[in-house]
């Protein structure tokens, strides 16, 4: 990767970092039309779609914030490991705390054509969900490798 695309990665990162819904035409501007998005919930094409994918995401959290806690990079793409915190609106006791990576491919242009994140929402959502919770727990404990567990790997 050359350092022109690291700078934008760089850039791309940092403006998650302060992201606010008054940013998201910054976010805009450093994206191509036919962006990629996914994630565990979405599956989206195009610059139109991702923005809405963050305008939904200030509609439904209350102050959510992203933590970039690594950038590294290769010759085909970045990653940006972060931390998403905040609070669901409807579920007032129920807050956010995710950590996962996003994998960023730029366009010869520099602009992102393609933002791809990882995150496990079993673990680090579904288990804190009534019902979904208990399911999601004891599917978990079936796959666990007891001998060898953890409470926490970070």
């Amino acid at each position: 990767m050359s350092v022109q695309n690291e700078t934008f990665i760089q850039n791309y990162a940092a403006l998650f970092a302060e992201l606010t819904p008054e940013k998201l035409t910054e976010l805009e501007n450093i994206v191509s039309d036919d962006i990629v998005f996914s994630d565990p919930f979405n599956l989206t094409h195009g610059r139109d779609k991702f923005i809405s994918i963050f305008h939904h995401m200030y509609d439904v959290m209350k102050k959510p914030k992203f933590e970039i806690l690594d950038l590294t990079y290769s010759d085909k793409s970045g990653y940006i490991k972060w931390r998403l915190t905040g609070h669901i609106k409807k579920w007032k006791s129920f807050s956010i705390d995710i950590t996962g990576v996003s994998e960023i491919i730029t366009d010869e242009d520099g602009k992102i054509k393609g933002h791809y994140d990882y995150w496990d929402s079993a673990s680090q959502l579904f288990i804190f969900i009534p019902i979904v919770g208990t399911a999601t727990r004891s599917l978990l404990k079936l796959f666990r490798n007891k001998k060898n567990y953890s409470k926490s790997a970070r």
